[in-house]
């Protein structure tokens, strides 16, 4: 089987992993992961879609949804001090101190430059797309960036692959995806496509190689 193109998921992958980006975000704030993905749960109810689907598919904007969220951990904490927290502009302060994942960056240039197409898979929002890029710093150098709020489809469903795919000219059997989340791997997979599920940096990075015949930096 030919393999020509690799994904990268961002959010897990080439940033810190979720439980370190709540923590983080807790220490910010005082707001606990706890808590805040309760409220995201809460919004994402309320919306009619699963946890940020409708900020990773631009239905609301950060502002309206921030706002949602506020309400939400209001109602199930009263008394709650969010004094320190910045809902309005949630990207900024989520990614704000935070550094990449850096194995994972240096297996991505690793990749570019032993001539394979490289891009961005990743479920993401409008507003936190400047935050996120500058966080990584590669988001110029990969090929393309294949990002949820702007094709209006997320992963898991079957039609972010087929788009992605597509941009880069790529069949499916071309194409392998590494992805924190095992839903979207077993998605990709039924896809055609070869998958790599990300739980740890040096599995992460040794299946990789397999899967690509480039020697793993770890």
């Amino acid at each position: 089987m030919t393999l020509k193109t690799v994904w990268f998921d961002f959010g897990g992958v080439l940033s810190p992993p979720i439980p370190e980006l709540f923590d983080a975000y807790h220490r910010k704030t005082g707001v606990t992961g706890e808590q805040l993905w309760a409220a995201m749960e809460d919004v994402g109810a309320e919306l009619g879609m699963p946890g940020l689907a409708a900020l990773e598919v631009a239905a609301v904007t950060e502002i309206d949804w921030g706002r949602r969220v506020a309400r939400s951990l209001a109602r199930r904490h009263p008394g709650i001090d969010l004094s320190r927290c910045e809902f309005e502009t949630f990207g900024r302060q989520w990614f704000g101190g935070l550094e990449p994942n850096f194995l994972m960056i240096s297996t991505l240039r690793q990749l570019c430059d032993a001539g394979f197409t490289v891009g961005l898979l990743t479920n993401n929002v409008v507003e936190w797309e400047p935050h996120w890029k500058e966080l990584i710093g590669v988001a110029d150098d990969v090929a393309t960036v294949i990002d949820s709020c702007k094709v209006g489809v997320r992963k898991p469903d079957p039609k972010i692959f087929h788009v992605a795919a597509e941009a880069v000219g790529s069949r499916a059997s071309d194409c392998l995806l590494i992805d924190d989340v095992l839903e979207n791997c077993e998605a990709a997979r039924r896809e055609g496509w070869q998958a790599v599920h990300f739980q740890s940096d040096i599995q992460a990075a040794r299946d990789i190689a397999f899967h690509t015949g480039v020697p793993s930096i770890v």
